[in-house]
């Protein structure tokens, strides 16, 4: 008898060899009929795999992360199966399954247009109706080749050449499309109803400049039409929230082809980045950090030492000067390294707090850059806590604490924790590893937060818990972090005098909260959609009058606001004052004001809140504090 188990722990037994999908319709009609494919010992597979030995078996179905998968690889060949019945000339490459959907690539003598675009989708659509059944069959490697030679497809043959020899791969096919996969994928077309093709782009095959340059065609695929209909309305939504986008129409920043992935920011977008940095060296100061600053280019042996020359080489600015080699700093741990080392450290000054504004470069390909959210210069609020192993635990409570603190202030309360484990390529010995990874573990438990991990996911040099905020519309960024480090103080000669007089090596904890400030600019810009609260908000006021005569009085009103610190805008232009409080508004101000004789003769203003809101007239004094609660309660 062979015996499957179920993911209840309950047992099933079989008179001999049965597929998975067998098993679903032995256990009901309904999962027979929802099931894409199944997990064998933890293996996904087709339904169609043929248990022939006790296994534990989990059935896959749409409501499954990994049923989600199936369903968008598998929409990726209904693709590709579309092109080539309505471009059969049209030579299919890869076709894999990325965040939120799919692409494939085709090699085709003319540009895809967006009316193909619709026709593909269109025929997608209908073979989807067919329901035809998707098989699998297995073939050696040489005759795989020859196969899809015959066939024309000179790309899926270098594919399948590059396999070793004397391998198998494995074909699915659906209707009269053949196409070399691994699987598994779902057991017919009519599983795939909710998709939709999103977009095209270009890309070099294989990922080399040097080779042809395919049309890429992008989709996305979903379990229910309401989760397609949801994610559609969320890329809505984010294009309209496009940092980029509202970077120019506020007037914030902009990048320049003079200088690919740096920003050039203006006098608002300055402003904006200075109340996020004034309001983190607020936290520093009030948190025990003393502020530190260490040079832009360090010499390439430093480099070396710590192991980021091996790692990090290709994507760092280097320079020469009297036959040395130097590099601009991606990241700033070595430089606070050498600043801890300047003069004996005791275990009285430990923790010992550095905190540092710290421009970094990265020589990111261009490809990768996107707006101000992906650069090659930027500035992190990094921050490193050099301690003892004992004090690593409530330095990291500590951490998680403040770190959330900041996060509500910015408008953010939907975080996710993420342990990361050591990666197959590191530094440091297990038993290093093992303190560090249970010291972030426990740091979280006690802090009280629900956590994940994700293993192999550390840097080379230690654990660390990354820091997820989630946005206004779902959208996910990773922000802060705090690393474990025993590696580097030992590699650079970090030492303090212990309580017994000997010398010890501190441990490093490697923090950020925003991260790179561009970045977290950007994600607030898209978090508020512009609408920067108050205390943000580069301008906070705008004060305008209706005629010459209330010039003067307007110009009172701007000084007194001023004078309490507030940002203000003051528009004496002679135009209409409808046309002055529409353009005002399109700028997303918290607050316009407008003066008129009455408000004039009265030491009023008119007041107007963001989103058209009314506020009516109230003294100016009212106002004033008015504004001040908003920015106090950062509303």
């Amino acid at each position: 008898m062979l015996h499957i188990t179920l993911p209840d722990h309950s047992q099933r037994q079989y008179p001999g060899p049965v597929t998975v999908a067998e098993v679903a319709a032995s256990i009901g009609t309904g999962l027979a009929k929802a099931a894409l494919a199944g997990k064998v010992d933890g293996t996904t597979v087709d339904t169609s795999y043929l248990i022939d030995k006790d296994s534990v078996l989990a059935i896959i179905t749409a409501k499954d992360a990994d049923g989600l998968d199936v369903i968008r690889h598998s929409t990726a060949h209904l693709l590709a199966h579309a092109v080539k019945e309505l471009f059969p000339d049209a030579q299919v490459t890869i076709g894999p399954v990325i965040e939120n959907g799919f692409f494939y690539d085709f090699s085709y003598k003319r540009p895809f247009t967006p009316e193909d675009l619709v026709a593909i989708e269109k025929r997608m659509t209908e073979l989807a109706a067919k329901d035809e059944p998707v098989t699998r069959r297995v073939l050696p490697r040489d005759e795989a080749v020859a196969h899809f030679k015959n066939m024309g497809e000179y790309y899926k043959a270098e594919i399948i050449a590059s396999i070793p020899a004397g391998e198998d791969v494995s074909l699915y096919r659906e209707g009269n499309f053949e196409d070399l996969c691994r699987g598994p994928h779902v057991p017919s077309t009519g599983k795939l109803k909710f998709f939709k093709l999103m977009k095209l782009a270009g890309a070099y095959w294989r990922g080399d400049h040097r080779n042809e340059m395919l049309q890429r065609i992008y989709g996305t695929a979903w379990a229910t039409k309401d989760d397609l209909q949801q994610y559609l309305s969320q890329l809505e939504e984010a294009e309209k929230r496009d940092h980029r986008r509202l970077g120019k129409e506020l007037d914030l920043f902009h990048i320049d082809d003079h200088a690919p992935g740096l920003v050039f920011w203006h006098p608002k977008g300055w402003t904006l980045w200075q109340g996020v940095e004034q309001y983190m060296r607020r936290v520093y100061q009030d948190n025990g950090y003393q502020e530190v600053k260490g040079p832009q280019v360090i010499d390439k042996t430093l480099w070396e030492k710590t192991g980021h020359w091996d790692k990090y080489r290709d994507n760092m600015f280097t320079t020469e000067s009297e036959k040395r080699e130097y590099a601009l700093k991606p990241m700033n741990c070595p430089g606070h390294i050498l600043i801890f080392k300047q003069g004996i450290k005791s275990y009285r000054d430990l923790p010992l707090r550095y905190g540092e504004f710290g421009q970094c470069h990265r020589n990111e390909p261009t490809g990768g850059l996107h707006g101000i959210m992906r650069v090659r210069g930027f500035t992190q609020d990094d921050g490193h806590i050099f301690c003892t192993e004992d004090q690593i635990l409530p330095e990291c409570v500590d951490f998680t604490t403040l770190l959330q603190k900041v996060y509500t202030d910015f408008g953010f309360k939907n975080i996710i924790y993420k342990v990361a484990t050591r990666p197959q390529a590191r530094i440091g010995s297990d038993e290093s590893w093992d303190k560090a990874e249970a010291a972030l573990i426990e740091s979280l438990r006690q802090s009280g937060c629900e956590y994940e991990i994700a293993p192999g996911d550390g840097a080379f040099y230690g654990p660390k818990l990354e820091y997820t905020l989630k946005d206004a519309i779902g959208r996910q960024w990773q922000c802060g972090t705090i690393q474990v480090d025993f590696s580097m103080p030992e590699r650079l000669d970090a030492e303090y005098v212990g309580e017994d007089g000997a010398r010890h090596r501190p441990v490093m904890l490697h923090r950020a909260i925003v991260g790179s400030l561009e970045r977290f600019i950007g994600i607030l810009i898209e978090e508020h959609a512009g609408a920067l609260p108050t205390w943000l908000a580069p301008v906070q006021v705008s004060v305008l009058n209706i005629t010459d005569s209330q010039a003067d009085y307007a110009r009172e009103v701007a000084k007194t606001l001023q004078n309490q610190g507030l940002r203000v805008n003051l528009d004496l232009r002679n135009e209409k004052i409808t046309y002055k409080i529409r353009e005002h508004s399109m700028q997303k101000l918290p607050f316009i004001v407008v003066v008129g004789d009455k408000e004039k003769a009265a030491t009023a203003v008119a007041v107007r809140a963001r989103g058209n809101k009314d506020l009516g007239v109230m003294p100016l004094e009212a106002f004033s504090q008015l504004v001040a609660s908003s920015v106090a309660q950062k509303a």
